[in-house]
């Protein structure tokens, strides 16, 4: 008798799978775990059970109370689905009711990075993924206490080397991210990855910053006629459109060049002669057709310039700030500043960065370009002729921007 009705369960048709998985749904609403468990158990001994029939058989155990079952259920589940949600939550869920956090941790955090957006999910669904969001935090918090509270007893957390340690274990916890060189055009290899570089390592900034105040003045003579001033980002017709974030000629974002493309705009700077014998002491870069250029970049009031980056990790860019009102900042990958007047940074413009000015007044900047430092004599030179030949081979002068 067992072996016939053995026989009969395994030959359940298909809509019989289907109501008795409808029947396990309305049982588990209802509150009512031990028929909605014996809907699933039936579902799966007729070989059709899916993995929402082993998560439904895993909620039924549960609130059962039956934790080893459940937990099989749910490993049945993902097998079936690796990547659903529900299942990873509740496997995660096990894990920390067992006291293994780090594994609960891995679930919680493969939950939070493989999620759709919140407003594509069911509002049950984007609940559990908030407390899922939650306990990474809390996990997180955990882990680092215990890694500082180790690291500082031993004192380790003080010293020449503890800024960039620090910024590690920022991105070890995950406050910060990865950002690596991205530039557009050329990549030069086994350059340091360095957002901001230190102040110290380029001493002719002093002289740079000395001139502020002269370099302003010949900024403020050129701002009562700002029609030299050209957008930034400008369109090419003898290339394709490229919208640059809404940046496409837009004047929020305006240049004055003094230096372009490799060549002196020789009427703008016979206004800024103060300006020009500053730089004559910097080791711009050169490149012909291309560095250096050299300009007062004007962010107008509320403007904002999107993420981006350069198109050559063979150059940094230097800033000195002229004109800066409150409410204005600049974004290098992790590292967020705000400028100060005649106060220069140097900067790797191949990670990404942006810029915003929230102020109802205009941001001014100097901003030119220099060689990198950990570039040989040799290696600029290979790199200068390389670009010559390029353009050689497309006997027209290139579509280039700083």
């Amino acid at each position: 008798m067992r072996a016939r009705e053995s026989k009969a369960t395994m030959l359940t048709p298909p809509e019989d799978a289907r109501t008795l998985a409808q029947s396990g749904i309305e049982a588990l609403r209802r509150g009512d775990a031990r028929s909605a468990r014996a809907s699933f158990e039936r579902l799966v001994a007729s070989g059709q059970a899916d993995a929402a029939a082993w998560l439904g058989l895993a909620y039924a155990c549960g609130r059962l109370n039956e934790a080893a079952a459940a937990h099989a259920a749910v490993d049945r589940a993902l097998a079936l689905e690796p990547r659903n949600l529900r299942a990873l939550i509740l496997k995660a869920d096990y894990l920390a009711a067992q006291g293994n956090d780090r594994a609960a941790s891995s679930y919680y955090q493969t939950v939070v990075r493989i999620a759709p957006p919140d407003d594509e999910l069911p509002a049950d669904l984007r609940a559990e993924i908030l407390r899922a969001r939650d306990r990474c935090g809390y996990y997180i918090a955990r882990y680092e206490a215990f890694l500082r509270d180790r690291l500082n007893a031993a004192g380790l957390t003080t010293g020449p080397s503890s800024a960039r340690f620090a910024h590690s274990l920022d991105i070890l916890f995950g406050r910060k991210t990865v950002y690596y060189q991205q530039p557009r055009t050329y990549f030069f290899p086994e350059l340091a990855q360095i957002q901001f570089y230190e102040r110290s390592a380029f001493p002719w900034l002093d002289a740079v910053e000395t001139a502020t105040a002269d370099i302003r003045g010949e900024l403020i003579d050129v701002l009562r006629d700002t029609s030299r001033f050209e957008p930034y980002v400008k369109g090419n017709p003898m290339r394709p459109h490229n919208e640059q974030k809404g940046m496409l000629n837009n004047p929020d974002w305006s240049a004055f060049y003094l230096w372009k493309d490799g060549e002196i705009v020789a009427e703008n700077a016979a206004r800024c002669p103060l300006t020009m014998r500053t730089l004559e002491g910097v080791p711009l870069t050169r490149v012909k057709n291309r560095s250096p250029s050299v300009l007062f970049s004007l962010l107008r009031p509320g403007a904002h310039i999107p993420p981006h980056s350069g198109l050559a990790n063979t150059r940094l860019i230097c800033h000195l700030p002229l004109i800066v009102p409150r409410d204005c900042a600049f974004r290098v990958g992790n590292d967020v500043r705000v400028p100060v007047e005649g106060k220069a940074w140097v900067f790797d413009d191949t990670i990404e960065h942006e810029a915003w000015n929230s102020s109802d007044q205009i941001r001014v900047i100097l901003l030119f370009e220099i060689w990198r430092p950990d570039l040989s004599a040799e290696e600029r030179g290979l790199v200068s002729a390389m670009f010559d030949a390029i353009d050689a081979y497309s006997g027209e002068k290139p579509a280039w921007e700083i």
